[in-house]
């Protein structure tokens, strides 16, 4: 995934109803970003961390920058829950994840379960492989020398979770991609201190069959790709 155009570099101020961030940008005008996160940003976004921000001026935006990443020392940390999804759809088109390289259509927001909708949709003209169904999570929180998901209780995670095993009980393939979006790290586990159920869901999900991937992501300034599979430790 490329930007359309060149990023903005800035400085967080504070960032508030979750949606809402004030930034200083490099030539000192003050500007109020979207903020496509629903997350605590727990690691990824304090009061005076360098971020940068697409610059998208249209009269149907309300706000004409988006916060797109917050910068550490080895790198950036995508912030942006918008931007996995695309993401991982060009991997698996371009054929960069090998546990998904078997099918030839891609469907997005499809709908499944108990009234939600997967993120992508895999299928094959091959009538012996069952579809596959993909929700992806973005990654951000910093545990020590490790990330870890969830870094907030995610009720809505939850109920994925169960929907996923379902889908296996159907006869089809489930899984749950875990888009790691910051450098600094070798695996990823579940925080289990956040939210206890969705470590237990995690363990059940598992149990039914869902299958988890840990894919990390190779983040520039002028877009974001795909790095490669780290360990997923649960």
């Amino acid at each position: 995934m490329k930007f359309s155009s060149p990023l903005v570099r800035g400085k967080l101020l504070k960032r508030y109803k979750r949606f809402l961030a004030d930034i200083e940008l490099s030539d000192g005008e003050l500007i109020t970003a979207h903020c496509a996160n629903t997350g605590s940003m727990k690691s990824c976004g304090s009061p005076g961390d360098v971020i940068h921000l697409s610059h998208n001026p249209s009269p149907k935006r309300k706000l004409a920058y988006s916060w797109e990443y917050t910068e550490v020392g080895s790198g950036f940390i995508g912030i942006n829950t918008m931007r996995p999804n695309r993401i991982v759809e060009e991997a698996i088109a371009d054929k960069k994840i090998p546990e998904l390289s078997s099918y030839d259509t891609i469907r997005r927001e499809v709908k499944y379960g108990e009234a939600s909708k997967i993120d992508l949709l895999l299928e094959s003209e091959d009538a012996e492989l069952p579809k596959c169904y993909v929700e992806i999570k973005n990654v951000t929180l910093k545990d020590g020398d490790h990330v870890s998901f969830p870094d907030a209780v995610t009720k809505r995670g939850l109920k994925h979770l169960h929907e996923l095993s379902l889908m296996v009980n159907e006869g089809h393939r489930a899984v749950l991609l875990f888009f790691v979006n910051r450098p600094d790290t070798e695996f990823m586990t579940i925080a289990k201190e956040v939210d206890p159920a969705y470590s237990k869901g995690i363990d059940e999900a598992l149990a039914s069959g869902v299958e988890i991937l840990a894919y990390q992501a190779d983040s520039t300034l002028q877009g974001v790709g795909i790095k490669g599979k780290i360990p997923f430790h649960h």
